[in-house]
């Protein structure tokens, strides 16, 4: 039998795991990516159990499994550095399956590429989708002068993907989400400088430090602000404006990196559910089908869920099944992930209280949640980290 034939559109981390899951299933499978390099976008990037389970498809869950650098307890503090609640890390991996990995993101774009041949990922080749396709007609992707012609074409262009609004142009897509993000990755912290994972929220404002496996720090902030705002100098003043007065290690992470060290970027997420995640014979991917707040850290999960049902659903079928393993991606997909987009705009809308009575009370919530009843912050991700792929476990 031919051989079917595959383009992925994207060589982030949903369309990487989606091109290493078809290849494994006997795809022959063509990867085009816009950059010219697989440099990642941002820093670092959490992948939580339910991630862990997908990549096991792609037998590599165990290799992220042993990149975890904290198994013990986090905790949620006031700017001041009291501390509002404790994150029971046993506690979570009992419930869940597995402490959540955080690893640069570098590291994990390496993994997936390694599960590829060499020849098969692209890079400075932008990618346009000409034609969707039907059931009885391939679909066309264009990139510079060459036309590649496949029965599946997989989306993952990102955000503001121009494969989505091909397949459904009166969709208005992602919106502003109300705050814009920073992201850091610090170097090693000095012996006398120990701190426990945490994130601290303020008014309208908060702040992350985790470690990664190689000592080195990774830091995140956000902060509610009109979209399109830039530092009038650079970002590291901005967030030494913003929390250079905030409980350590927040002023030494700050103190520690270069002003280019910083990333910015407005989030945007797409609270209105596209039609479908496909149309024709083309799917859609990640935050080309569904842009999420990172407040609950699933954005990167969910592409990488994304990926192995997907290929789940095109193994289980044969080439003239195509349009009905690609509907039950969507039946599949679409609740899910909406949920999921849902529960982070709710979670974003607790850190984004400003007025000192909303976050007092906040607050005090918070911390007679952890005394009295500390396993209810954990089920704020029942539904979502104890996922399993589809197939035998």
């Amino acid at each position: 039998m031919k051989q079917p034939r595959a383009v992925v559109i994207g060589a982030g981390v949903g369309g990487l795991t989606a091109a290493a899951a078809l290849h494994r299933s006997g795809w022959a499978v063509t990867v085009l990516e816009r950059a010219a390099t697989l440099e990642p976008v941002g820093a670092a990037i959490s992948l939580a159990p339910n991630a862990q389970r997908a990549l096991d498809v792609i037998e590599l869950g165990d290799e992220i499994r042993a990149l975890a650098a904290w198994r013990s307890d986090g905790e949620l503090r006031a700017p001041g550095g009291r501390r509002l609640a404790r994150m029971d890390g046993a506690a979570a991996i009992g419930r869940f399956g597995g402490p959540t990995v955080l690893l640069h993101r570098a590291t994990l774009m390496g993994l997936l590429a390694s599960r590829l041949p060499g020849d098969r990922v692209r890079t400075g080749a932008a990618a346009e989708l000409a034609d969707p396709g039907t059931p009885g007609r391939p679909a066309r992707v264009t990139a510079a002068d060459e036309e590649f012609e496949a029965e599946l074409v997989v989306a993952a262009d990102g955000i503001h993907s121009a494969a989505r609004h091909v397949l459904f142009p009166g969709h208005p897509g992602p919106r502003y989400a109300g705050f814009t993000t920073w992201r850091i990755v610090a170097p090693a912290p000095a012996p006398e400088q120990p701190f426990t994972p945490h994130e601290t929220w303020g008014r309208g404002r908060f702040w992350g430090t985790q470690p990664l496996l190689d000592g080195r720090i990774y830091a995140y902030a956000a902060a509610f602000t009109p979209e399109g705002g830039r530092a009038p100098d650079d970002e590291k003043a901005e967030l030494l404006r913003l929390f250079g007065d905030w409980h350590r290690p927040i002023p030494d992470v700050l103190t520690a990196v270069e002003p280019g060290d910083v990333l910015r970027h407005d989030i945007r997420h797409q609270t209105e559910p596209l039609p479908a995640c496909h149309r024709g014979r083309t799917a859609l991917l990640g935050d080309a089908a569904h842009a999420m707040a990172p407040t609950l850290g699933q954005g990167g999960n969910q592409a990488i869920e994304d990926a192995v049902v997907l290929t789940h659903h095109l193994t289980a079928a044969n080439a003239a099944d195509l349009p009905d393993a690609l509907a039950a991606y969507s039946r599949d997909r679409l609740p899910r992930t909406m949920d999921i987009v849902r529960r982070s705009a709710r979670s974003s809308r607790m850190t984004a209280l400003s007025s000192a009575p909303a976050t007092a009370l906040r607050n005090a919530m918070l911390t007679a949640v952890s005394r009295l009843a500390p396993g209810l912050l954990l089920r704020g991700f029942d539904g979502i980290a104890d996922w399993h792929p589809p197939g035998p476990r």
